[in-house]
């Protein structure tokens, strides 16, 4: 199994829901939709495109791969793009069989991960997150903790404890720390 690196933006409180759109994501009556787009800026965007440039593919849950899928392939002149339709795209999805987006794998549930012999970034996908992390998979992650308290939404470490270690950390220009950690090996 290749190494998995987890890459989410996070409020301070934890919350990881719908961080780009109005509507992404409102289960639950969440209406901060949207919320980490203040945050980007010309760090981040530089920060990120570091991952983009990094070996692998793409592990996402099918909630995720939806909504990447009805937005990027129809954006235009920009690498984000090119490198998300050029990417092996892994869903956990036990619900689709078909998958409409070039390059895109299906797998059949989360035990399917443990055999994918390459490198993953996993990219929003709260639920499949949380079930790698209840089975060890993790190896990183890349956190984009915004300087907001949104109170309620979805939470990344939802009943789930992982003790990890920061290796390393940028602070951007509106606030947000981008902070790499790594699973801290047992003694």
């Amino acid at each position: 199994m290749g190494k998995i690196v987890v890459v989410e933006h996070l409020s301070l409180d934890g919350v990881m829901q719908a961080p780009a759109l109005p509507d992404e994501d409102v289960r639950g009556g969440f209406a901060h939709g949207g919320w980490a787009v203040p945050g980007n800026d010309e760090v981040m965007g530089s920060e990120m495109g570091k991952g983009m440039g990094r070996d692998g593919g793409i592990l996402l849950g099918r909630r995720t791969y939806l909504g990447l899928h009805a937005y990027w392939p129809h954006q235009k002149d920009n690498p984000y793009t090119d490198a998300l339709n050029r990417a092996r795209k892994y869903v956990v999805t036990t619900t689709m069989r078909e998958l409409p987006w070039e390059n895109s794998v299906l797998v059949e549930d989360v035990g399917g991960v443990e055999r994918i012999e390459e490198d993953l970034t996993v990219i929003g996908s709260g639920v499949l997150v949380r079930e790698l992390m209840r089975r060890g998979l993790v190896d990183e992650w890349l956190l984009m903790i915004h300087p907001r308290v949104l109170g309620t939404g979805q939470r990344l470490f939802e009943e789930v404890a992982v003790d990890m270690r920061l290796v390393g950390s940028v602070v951007t220009t509106t606030g947000v720390v981008i902070a790499t950690y790594r699973k801290r090996e047992e003694a």
